[in-house]
């Protein structure tokens, strides 16, 4: 089991910055994951936006955020981060903390593990 707990959400104007967090706790303290980033607006899929595997050598982007976002990871603190730069009013959506035992895992809708969400919204 991991428990997701997403922060750091909120109004934004357009090409500002915004840095969301993702806290987990496993109850395994041994066992590794990677982890990512959905967003969803009303009445849409969620979509994926990106990915990290457990030691944060590898990550993956949306064609959509590649170059604006930027993925982190600190595990020595179980907290992953998404900077987000270059804000677009199309990245406006409720943004969702997911986990799972590989980066193939995380980057699916699919991904066992989710986090309540935390809503970004962008004016133009």
């Amino acid at each position: 089991q991991v428990r997701l707990a997403e922060s750091g959400g909120g109004p934004v104007q357009a090409g500002g910055s915004l840095k969301l967090s993702c806290t987990a706790v496993s109850r395994n303290p041994m066992s590794t994951y990677a982890m990512g980033w959905f967003r969803q607006t009303p009445g849409k899929e969620r979509d994926f936006v990106a990915a990290i595997t457990w030691s944060g050598a590898t990550t993956y982007y949306a064609d959509s955020v590649k170059g604006r976002f930027n993925i982190s990871r600190d595990n020595a603190k179980n907290i992953m981060h998404l900077q987000m730069n270059s804000l677009k009013p199309e990245d406006t959506a409720d943004y969702y903390c997911v986990a799972d035992e590989a980066l193939a895992l995380v980057v699916s809708p699919e991904a066992t593990y989710w986090g309540q969400g935390t809503q970004v919204t962008v004016s133009s």
